[in-house]
């Protein structure tokens, strides 16, 4: 598109918006809306309140007010029960490993050596 029809279009967009303008004026329920935010805000300036006090006042369970989705997710995590150590002992070499999880180097070497099923067979619980 040239720049000159781009100028044009635009020109024309200006014009429908400015009939919807001057016929949005003209309604008397506009006039009625704004008439009651003007007196509203005069109102809460007076009092010192904010927008937010008066949800709360007329709406107590607004989302406004209920606990954000991130809390409860964290409370969710807090729940989640924390893994126990293992320890293992190799009875071959006397060798020890304590762990959380199976992602020990040399815990993997030894199930790769004699076995998964082995050496879990060599774990014990630690509290």
């Amino acid at each position: 598109m040239s720049i000159v029809n781009e100028y044009r279009s635009t020109e024309e967009e200006i014009k429908k918006l400015q009939e919807r303008l001057k016929l949005l004026s003209q309604d008397g329920k506009l006039q009625q809306e704004l008439e009651f935010e003007s007196k509203l805000r005069t109102l809460m300036g007076e009092y010192q309140k904010s927008l937010r006090d008066i949800i709360g006042l007329l709406d107590p369970e607004s989302r406004l007010f209920k606990q954000p989705a991130a809390s409860k997710v964290a409370t969710a995590t807090t729940s989640k029960r924390a893994r126990r150590v293992k320890q293992y002992k190799n009875p071959h070499t006397g060798e020890v490993i304590e762990t959380k999880g199976g992602n020990h180097k040399a815990l993997k070497e030894w199930k790769a050596t004699w076995g998964a099923d082995t050496v879990e067979a060599w774990a014990s619980l630690l509290e």
